[in-house]
């Protein structure tokens, strides 16, 4: 798949040990399949942020596992059970991926999709307000 890269997401990526690597790279290639106007960007100083009219998710390897952190508000539903945590978080959840740990990339891409069609309705928090008022 070839899609336009930062290279500061790139230097973050091949900083990581293989395996952090590996895992990046394919949520990398995931998000980027949601959809192609997915844009890279680094944000907090040196975070790789994926952004279409607004956050999608962004990547933080940490010792023993990579997390993705889903911009969604709680608003995207989880059928596969992905989620590892933040469930109540008002803003965003997390997927962590530990070495060897097979990525439910179907799931994940719904996942990412929902976020954008979210995002291009005006954002989760503009869409929570709209069915509170409504």
């Amino acid at each position: 798949m070839s899609y336009p890269t930062d290279p500061r997401v790139d230097d973050y990526i091949d900083a990581l040990p293989q395996w952090q690597r590996e895992i990046c790279r394919a949520v990398r290639d995931l998000v980027h399949e949601a959809d192609p106007d997915v844009v890279e960007t680094i944000k907090r100083t040196n975070r790789p942020y994926f952004v279409l009219d607004g956050n999608v998710c962004a990547l933080l390897a940490a010792k023993t596992h990579v997390n993705v952190f889903l911009y969604d508000g709680a608003m995207v539903p989880d059928p596969e059970g992905i989620i590892t945590a933040g469930h109540d978080n008002k803003t965003a959840r997390t997927v962590a991926f530990r070495r060897d740990e097979p990525i439910n990339a179907p799931a994940l891409v719904a996942m990412f999709r929902q976020i954008i069609a979210n995002n291009r309705a005006g954002g989760w928090r503009k869409l929570k307000r709209d069915a509170a008022s409504g």
